[in-house]
């Protein structure tokens, strides 16, 4: 019951990827994009987070930390770039 529920959660976020790659082409400007980005790693990060449960391995759990820290320097980085224009004072 569990192993069929994580596949279907599995699915439903792998549709949400695909959807936000098609905000990120399509997006029509920069914050969108952004935005779209930042629920990829989201997505990825809770894919990684069911993968690690259906496998029971504690492996993804500590690449899934690594991308949410990666994710999160990266969306400060862009909301610098997008209020000031670069990245470095």
């Amino acid at each position: 019951m569990l192993g069929t529920l994580l596949q279907i959660a599995f699915l439903l976020f792998s549709l949400a990827i695909l959807m936000n790659f098609w905000r990120l082409i399509k997006g029509p400007d920069l914050p969108d994009r952004i935005l779209a980005l930042d629920t990829i790693y989201i997505n990825s990060l809770a894919l990684l987070l069911l993968l690690g449960l259906y496998q029971n391995t504690q492996t993804y759990f500590e690449a899934a930390l690594l991308i949410a820290m990666f994710g999160f320097v990266g969306t400060i980085a862009a909301g610098k770039f997008l209020l000031r224009g670069d990245l470095i004072e």
